[in-house]
């Protein structure tokens, strides 16, 4: 007879929870909180990287020199 009460409470307790949490990222964007990873690659190195190889400095090098990964160096490129 009882048995249903602790899902029962156990659902509400959840969208409670969600609940606080839709409105604190609500709150924290409407301060002007950034939220998600931080960019490998600032503005100024992606420019600074575009030079180098345009100068014909390898890939590789630039990827190293900034200290990420080659990957990364592409897709800074790309966007």
């Amino acid at each position: 007879m009882y048995q249903g009460h602790p899902v029962t409470l156990a659902e509400l307790e959840s969208s409670l929870i969600s609940e606080r949490t839709r409105a604190g990222v609500k709150a924290a964007q409407r301060r002007g909180v950034k939220s998600g990873r931080k960019l490998s690659l600032t503005p100024e190195q992606i420019d600074h990287a575009h030079k180098l190889i345009d100068k014909g400095e390898a890939r590789q090098y630039v990827a190293d020199l900034l200290n990420v990964g080659r990957s990364t160096l592409y897709r800074a490129l790309a966007s």
